[in-house]
């Protein structure tokens, strides 16, 4: 029965919150332009409202995961994101899968945050919670869901399926409800997509707070005093923001198979963009609070940031990218909208901006090029210029759209290869961005003159020329663009490390942005050798091709692998072992061999005792539950030194998606080998079995099966064959036949049944060494055995290696970015809540 209460319930608190976020918005809006007078009651009833709406954020949360959590598939956004087989982890995702959940993410980060303000800057609460508000109210009623004739506002995620889709099975029965929905993209169902979109969220959000101290100083004339409380909170959000788009990145080097962390794809530079711009802002507003100089760049900087990320969510949700992005959200008909809340808040932004900025202090002194302030300034341009560079390509769809919206016809097209178009750029921005941030600290901490730099350098440029030269020597570097970003970053590393011993004797806490500085440093570098160095192993030496209709490079750089074959790749050898597949309650992989299919794909009957880690979780023939959506595939590897290991790259093939490939990664502190399979079987496609040949056998004789050495080990009377009733007269013998193979003793157990006077024969096979042998006849007389056996393609997969050299420079050089930004921010929070607490902000 369906149950429609559940969502009018959570339409209600969509409702509900739209129209409080509108009240609290507007409350907000007299507390801050009211005389004091009249300020305590807006006061108590702006918050009142604001803390409903919060109240009803929250019960739209609860509300849609109850759904989702309780497998009520009569529910539209339930059906298409989630499924009974889920785990309870990949569930939680499935509630963030939809746009409509996206939103509410964004929305419950909003919420939190929201109380966070209210209590801890009551200065700025006013404007600063009516920009807060507003926002919100935007974006509520992206999943408002209100028909109103022709004009849809938002897209609910309470809607029921048979009002979603137009299916005939709800014109026959309109209370039919789906037994299980159509569950979670299969890319999506990895850890990381279980923390990187929350932080992802939370990274947008706190976006936000920078921006309403901004917009509020414009709004309300405290043009300089808004940079002192919005610095940390600019630097936190920099922080979670980097985090998120690294954790996509991790996500993508391990799940997709672009063999890499990141693709210049649309929707991954829409959300760098805004972060490039944020790390200027920061700069620019650290810069005002040492000098009074670039309050002016810092307003526009801020401002920027927070419309370039509501630009990309136009581009990911509008469907504007269309086929340009794997990433991209089909368009909702939330365009109109997306591009409501984008040009609301960028002419509000562009109004207050005018109207304020005569009126905004600046300083009169020069700028010598031998100041902070001009380094800052040379280096905030510089990350403004790469965002730019990677901006107006990414734009080109909604060029094409604008172009013809006004019945014009536009065939501009993203770059073909955009992986080496955007890196050609970005390259020299780098080595630009390395450069200045090594040789920016020094007049960042202390007053220089001509005379002075050089002795402040010197020795930076001497140690990084020894390093650099002995890393190109050694790495045999030829390419020029290489060689300079390599020792542009070795300068960085080494400039910043003077900076920060220098600092660690003063005062650790100021040395946040050195260690920003090295963590940076060494993720161009990380980038620079696993990008530009990588190496495929898997050079095709077999002799034969893949296939005939594929690229050179497709049939050279990949090895075809088949069961029980060792195959030679380099230093190791290879030996493909079949596949395996994730079970419920077993804490290791289960191979398909000893699994039994069922008429659900989701069970399967155990062959054999399941055995993990020492224990038998599974008796032969019992029923159990299995993953059928994530199939991996065994390959081991022996290197020529003897050592050994197993990866196990997972592969399906999807009837939407063609061919889904998620790789294993072999991790070394200086390389990582990175593996998955680039072509698989179709598991649908029925096997193609070759004519039979007949052998006469003895017991104990060999023979050989599709390139096997077989041996008939015995043959023995069965007396009891289930739900098969043997009588007096009956007989049953089942052969055992032993396969000997790379991968260990394959046992085939083939039947031979006399019953009610009638002979029946009952194969075996096995699909992995391509053998069905059939059990034909016993002759007595002459102690032999005749079996007939049919052979097809053994198991098969193509397999790519790649050696990926010190990416974990990257990793490493993120972690220390990371926890520099975090030092920063706490720095400039301790500052800000002392001159807070001293009636001073």
């Amino acid at each position: 029965m369906i149950d429609t209460l559940i969502g009018e319930i959570g339409h209600l608190f969509v409702i509900v919150s739209f129209v409080s976020a509108l009240l609290a918005a507007f409350s907000y809006y007299k507390l801050t332009v009211s005389s004091e007078f009249e300020k305590s009651k807006w006061k108590v009833f702006a918050r009142s409202t604001f803390y409903f709406h919060i109240f009803s954020i929250m019960g739209i949360v609860v509300t849609l995961f109850l759904i989702i959590y309780q497998n009520k598939f009569e529910y539209h956004y339930a059906w298409s994101h989630s499924s009974r087989l889920l785990p309870a982890y990949y569930i939680v995702s499935s509630f963030w899968e939809g746009q409509e959940g996206s939103f509410l993410l964004w929305m419950f980060w909003h919420a939190v945050l929201g109380i966070f303000l209210i209590n801890t800057n009551k200065r700025w609460e006013g404007p600063m919670m009516t920009i807060f508000a507003l926002i919100q109210a935007f974006l509520v009623s992206m999943i408002l869901g209100v028909i109103i004739g022709d004009l849809k506002i938002g897209s609910t995620p309470f809607i029921l399926l048979r009002d979603a889709l137009a299916d005939p099975i709800f014109q026959i029965d309109p209370n039919f409800v789906p037994t299980d929905g159509t569950g979670l993209n299969p890319l999506l169902q990895n850890y990381w997509m279980v923390i990187h979109p929350p932080t992802l969220f939370l990274g947008f959000a706190l976006t936000l707070v920078p921006f309403s101290y901004c917009i509020s100083g414009l709004w309300t004339g405290q043009y300089k005093e808004w940079v002192r409380p919005a610095l940390p909170w600019m630097l936190g959000a920099t922080l979670v923001l980097g985090l998120g788009i690294i954790m996509g990145a991790i996500w993508a080097y391990e799940t997709l198979n672009f063999e890499g962390y990141w693709n210049w794809d649309p929707v991954e530079n829409a959300i760098y963009i805004p972060w490039l711009i944020m790390v200027a802002s920061i700069h620019t507003m650290i810069t005002y609070r040492k000098s009074n100089t670039a309050l002016k760049a810092s307003i526009v900087l801020v401002i920027s940031s927070f419309i370039l990320l509501l630009y990309s969510t136009f581009l990911v949700r509008s469907g504007i990218l269309g086929n340009a992005s794997v990433h991209s959200f089909t368009d909702l008909g939330l365009s109109g909208q997306l591009l409501v809340y984008l040009l609301f808040f960028t002419f509000l932004a562009i109004l207050l901006s005018i109207k304020a900025w005569k009126h905004i202090p600046t300083t009169k002194e020069e700028i010598s090029s031998y100041s902070r302030e001009f380094w800052i300034f040379i280096g905030a341009t510089t990350l403004a210029l790469m965002a730019f560079q990677v901006l107006i390509p990414t734009s080109i769809p909604v060029y094409n759209a604008i172009v013809e919206l006004f019945g014009g016809i536009s065939n501009m097209a993203p770059p073909a290869d955009q992986i080496g178009f955007y890196t050609k750029f970005q390259l020299w921005f780098s080595i630009a961005i390395a450069l200045l941030s090594g040789t920016g600290q020094f007049f960042w901490w202390k007053k220089m003159k001509g005379s002075d730099l050089w002795k402040a350098i010197s020795t930076p440029i001497i140690i990084t020329l020894i390093l650099a030269s002995s890393v190109i020597i050694l790495a045999k570097i030829t390419n020029l663009t290489y060689i300079l970003l390599l020792t542009a970053s070795i300068y960085s590393i080494v400039a910043n490390s003077k900076i920060l011993i220098g600092l660690a004797k003063q005062n650790v806490k100021l040395a946040g942005g050195s260690v920003a500085h090295i963590g940076i440093a060494l993720m161009l570098i990380g980038i620079l050798f696993s990008s530009g160095y990588s190496d495929v192993l898997s050079i095709n030496n077999t002799g034969r091709l893949i296939n005939r209709e594929l690229p050179d490079d497709m049939n050279l750089n990949n090895i075809p692998l088949f069961y029980g074959k060792k195959t030679q790749m380099g230093d190791y050898t290879l030996n493909y072992n079949g596949k395996l597949m994730d079970a419920k309650g077993i804490p290791e992989l289960v191979n398909i061999r000893d699994l039994a299919d069922t008429m659900e794909p989701q069970f399967k009957v155990a062959k054999v005792n399941i055995e993990a880690r020492g224990k038998v979780y599974a008796q032969e023939g019992d029923t159990i539950q299995v993953f059928p959506e994530n199939t991996y595939y065994k390959v081991e590897f022996t290197h020529q030194n003897g050592k050994q290991f197993s990866l196990y790259p997972r592969a399906q093939v999807n009837p939407n998606m063609g061919l889904i490939s998620s790789p294993d990664i072999k991790k070394y502190i200086g390389r990582d080998l990175y593996a998955h399979a680039t072509s698989i079987p179709n598991p649908d496609a029925e096997l193609e079995w070759g004519e039979a040949t007949t052998y006469n056998l003895a017991i104990g004789e060999q023979f050989f099966l599709n390139d096997y050495v077989a041996n008939l080990i015995s043959v023995e009377r069965v007396t009891d064959l289930g739900s098969v009733g043997l009588g007096l007269d009956d007989v049953a013998v089942r052969a055992s036949v032993e396969v000997q193979t790379d991968n260990g003793i394959f046992m085939l157990k083939p039947l031979f049944i006399i019953k009610d006077q009638l002979v029946g024969r009952v194969p075996d096979e096995s699909p992995e060494i391509g053998v069905k042998l059939v059990f034909n006849n016993v002759i007595p007389d002459q102690n032999i055995f005749e079996f007939s056996a049919q052979t097809t393609q053994q198991d098969w997969m193509v397999f790519k290696v790649i050696e990926k050299p010190y990416i974990n420079l990257l990793w490493i050089g993120t972690i220390l970015m990371l926890i520099g930004l975090g030092m920063a921010m706490f720095r400039r929070y301790r500052e800000f809540k002392l001159m807070r607490d001293k009636g001073q902000d």
